[in-house]
């Protein structure tokens, strides 16, 4: 009997990567769910790993086959931010960022590669951002990661063509997660408006449809990347940022 397909998701424990995983799921995948802290009542089967350190990601590829014995999917989502003017932003902030958010999804690629060829239809489906097409002042470390990871994205796919692994890089705008919505009061006070106009004027400000693209959207658009609808999509962002970049 042939095993169900299997899908490794990093930064599962919330937001985008925790919609993918529930996806996912109910598509009848095997999810190793990994994340620094991992939440045990979430979808697909919890794994805890510190994304930032080479071995990590070795043993969350060995963790997903072990457990599930082979790889079909690797959703590399996991990222953080932080927002400071380029001659203050610190040096370790900048390490962290583009460990966990470049470094880790070429290792996840690397380690998994075999079982991706193996599989007959791999996918690599990078979570970049509409941060990968364009800039923001004060976000150095996440552009540069976001940028990179789409070059990455290019290059796994000519990489990948003769063996059947197809690569993409989504690349949302700014999506309702906690990390956003918590942005909302803080703007609001920052600038003396109410959390409507803060989300409209200031958060939402490169969006020409100004609103937030839900989680569940993201996790639409990796699932179809996924499946067989997706099988001539590889090597380019495919980008849902509600007519940012169309500026």
């Amino acid at each position: 009997m042939p095993r169900a397909p299997v899908a490794l998701v990093t930064g599962a424990a919330s937001g985008i990567g925790r919609a993918v995983a529930g996806r996912m799921v109910g598509d009848g995948y095997e999810v190793l769910a990994v994340d620094l802290h991992p939440d045990p009542d979430g979808p697909g089967a919890p794994c805890e790993a510190d994304l930032t350190d080479a071995g990590a990601n070795a043993a969350a590829v060995s963790t997903a086959l072990e457990r599930f014995g082979g790889l079909d999917v690797i959703v590399a989502g996991a990222g953080i931010q932080h927002v400071a003017p380029i001659q203050e932003f610190p040096v370790e902030r900048w390490e962290t960022i583009l460990a966990l958010m470049l470094t880790s999804p070429f290792l996840l690629a690397r380690h998994g590669w075999e079982a991706l060829a193996e599989s007959g239809s791999g996918r690599y489906i990078a979570i970049a951002s509409a941060h990968g097409l364009v800039a923001s002042p004060y976000k150095s470390a996440y552009v540069s990661a976001k940028h990179g990871l789409l070059g990455l994205v290019k290059t796994l796919a000519l990489e990948g063509a003769e063996r059947g692994i197809a690569a993409t890089a989504v690349c949302p705008g700014y999506v309702r997660t906690p990390l956003v919505e918590a942005q909302i009061p803080d703007q609001a006070r920052a600038h003396g408006i109410s959390e409507e106009r803060a989300l409209e004027e200031v958060i939402l400000a490169p969006h020409a449809v100004k609103e937030l693209i839900e989680p569940s959207e993201v996790a639409d658009v990796v699932a179809f990347l996924a499946g067989p609808g997706g099988r001539s999509f590889t090597g380019v962002p495919v980008t849902m940022d509600m007519g940012w970049t169309a500026r």
